[in-house]
Formats: structure tokens, C-alpha cells, sequence
């Protein structure tokens, strides 16, 4: 039997955590306060989005996923008031030969473009290759969404091309730029110097 892990990350101002069955409301209310500024960057959303079971669902398979090491799940909480302010997922972990994941995140409205997303994928990112003896993190976004590509390269991550139709994305299959972070990246460095 599997024995339940704790996922716990703290950066200067936020605490990141899996979430529980207490954030429904918060987590609700945020995504629907967000709807214009998420929708045209997520899959489009099941009609049960904003149900109690389908929260609930969400908490269920992230406790699953990190249990079983297959992704990390996590909301970013401030810490100052407790506010939900959005979350982080490092999924699709794969061991073996690979060592490597995948990470998504959402930020509610209010929130963007204050640095606190930043901050939690510097610290999901310091946990995946410290504590997760990963060696590659991807993250894929629209060639348009010019913010996530910001942040990503701000963070340590590299443009490696174009996935063609790589996720549908408001109800349309869509294109996205891909970006890949290593633990050991070498990449437009020399011996030189």
C-alpha cells in the first residue's frame, strides 16, 4: 500500500500545498471571477466545472497523483491573508530514462502579473530537480499568450519549437510553443572562459 506523501513549498510570500475540501468555495468563486481572463488559455471546461463533485473529484486525484508520484498538484496560497490565488500542477511525471514532467498553472484575474506565479514555478521547479530527482520540466502555452512565454523564459525555461494541434484549447485543437527547463542545461554555453 501506498502511503500518503505531504507536498508543502514556501517561497517569500506564498505557501503551496495540495488543495483540500475546504478551498471549494474559494476555488469556485475565484475561477468564476476569472472566467474572460482563463477561458481562452484551458481546455474547454466540463459542464459540471463549478460543481461540489467535481472539486471534490480534483481533490481526490491529487491526493492520488502525488501519492503515487505521477504529478504535484498545488494551489498558491498567500500567506499575509490566506487567499487562493491560483494553482500549479507538475504532471505527467515519468521515471526511467526520462526523469521528467510537465507543468501547467492558472492565476486568478486579480492576481496576474504580480510575480507570485513566478515565484511558485521557481519553487516547483527547485522541488522537481531536488527533492524529485528530475532532469527535464516542459511546459507548452499558445504562441499568443506572450505573458506565460515571458514567465517561462524568465524562469530558467528554453524555447525548443511548435507542437502542431497539441491540445484543444477552448473548444479548438490549437498550436503551442514548447519550453523545456534542465536540471543541467548547457544550452548556448562554451568551455570558453
Amino acid at each position: 500500500m501506498l502511503r500518503a506523501r505531504k507536498v508543502r513549498l514556501e517561497t517569500e510570500r506564498l505557501t503551496l500545498r495540495a488543495p483540500v475540501h475546504a478551498d471549494f468555495r474559494a476555488w469556485a468563486a475565484l475561477r468564476r471571477d476569472s472566467v474572460d481572463f482563463l477561458q481562452k488559455w484551458e481546455p474547454t471546461w466540463a459542464a459540471d466545472h463549478f460543481s461540489r463533485k467535481s472539486f471534490t473529484n480534483r481533490v481526490y486525484w491529487s491526493q492520488r497523483s502525488i501519492t503515487q508520484g505521477t504529478a504535484v498538484p498545488l494551489f498558491l496560497i498567500r500567506r499575509d491573508d490566506n487567499t487562493l490565488l491560483g494553482a500549479i500542477t507538475l504532471d505527467n511525471i515519468r521515471r526511467g530514462p526520462a526523469q521528467a514532467g510537465t507543468t501547467g498553472y492558472w492565476i486568478g484575474a486579480p492576481f496576474a502579473r504580480q510575480g507570485y506565479m513566478r515565484e511558485a514555478i521557481e519553487a516547483v521547479v527547485h522541488y522537481a530537480f531536488t527533492k524529485l530527482d528530475l532532469s527535464r520540466i516542459e511546459a507548452g502555452c499558445l504562441p499568443e499568450n506572450t505573458a506565460s512565454r515571458r514567465l517561462l523564459e524568465q524562469t530558467g525555461y528554453k524555447y525548443e519549437g511548435v507542437a502542431q494541434s497539441y491540445l484543444q484549447i477552448d473548444g479548438r485543437w490549437r498550436n503551442h510553443v514548447l519550453y523545456a527547463n534542465l536540471r543541467h542545461d548547457r544550452r548556448g554555453k562554451t568551455d570558453a572562459g
